[in-house]
């Protein structure tokens, strides 16, 4: 059992032990652990400088594994990781955004009403779907507006922008602005003066 605490947090959690923190990353939060369960030998890992703030939540089931490159800032994200999410160097990910590497819940209607029917039977009460999760790669400098949600499997390019309230289908190429229900590339960007 963790004994990881933060003195500053407001919530009575502590940090998992399969958490891997950086001396310079910032968790505002332990709450953001409260629906993790990640039994990897490291299931989040926080790259230098990494943080997350207030409303982030780690749903990870127990293979999934996230990773937050140097500097990458996480503001109120819901990140839902059955596989792996990856989040590059300097990426911004706005409040609430959702990165989701699973739907948790098959298609077929007649299975998902199966899987539903069982919830109120588990404890704790959650969708157990046998559903594959497709891994996520956001590159570096990358930036997520505020409400934009990332659908299994996609790569978002290096230095690309995602605007508020996108649905991302597809991969993102590298140094372009994507918008919309589902994000189409509305700009390409010069990538000049971006240090590696």
């Amino acid at each position: 059992m963790s004994t990881r605490t933060l003195s500053w947090d407001w919530y009575p959690g502590t940090i998992p032990e399969n958490v891997v923190l950086d001396e310079t990353a910032y968790v505002e939060t332990t709450f953001s652990f409260h629906l993790y369960r990640s039994e990897a030998p490291v299931g989040v890992e926080y790259g230098r400088g990494a943080s997350t703030y207030l409303g982030t939540m780690f749903d990870v089931g127990p293979r999934g594994q996230v990773s937050l490159g140097k500097f990458a800032l996480v503001h109120g994200a819901r990140i839902i990781c059955d596989a792996q999410i990856e989040i590059g160097d300097y990426a911004l990910i706005s409040w609430n955004v959702v990165l989701m590497d699973t739907y948790r819940l098959p298609f077929d209607p007649t299975q998902r009403r199966r899987e539903l029917e069982q919830i109120p039977f588990r404890s704790p009460r959650r969708i157990d779907g046998t559903v594959p999760a497709q891994p996520i790669l956001i590159g570096s400098n990358v930036w997520i507006g505020f409400d934009a949600c990332v659908l299994p499997g996609v790569t978002i390019g290096e230095g690309a922008i995602v605007g508020a309230r996108s649905v991302v289908t597809q991969d993102v190429p590298p140094y372009t602005i994507v918008a919309g229900n589902p994000a189409r590339v509305v700009r390409r960007l010069d990538a000049g003066g971006i240090e590696k």
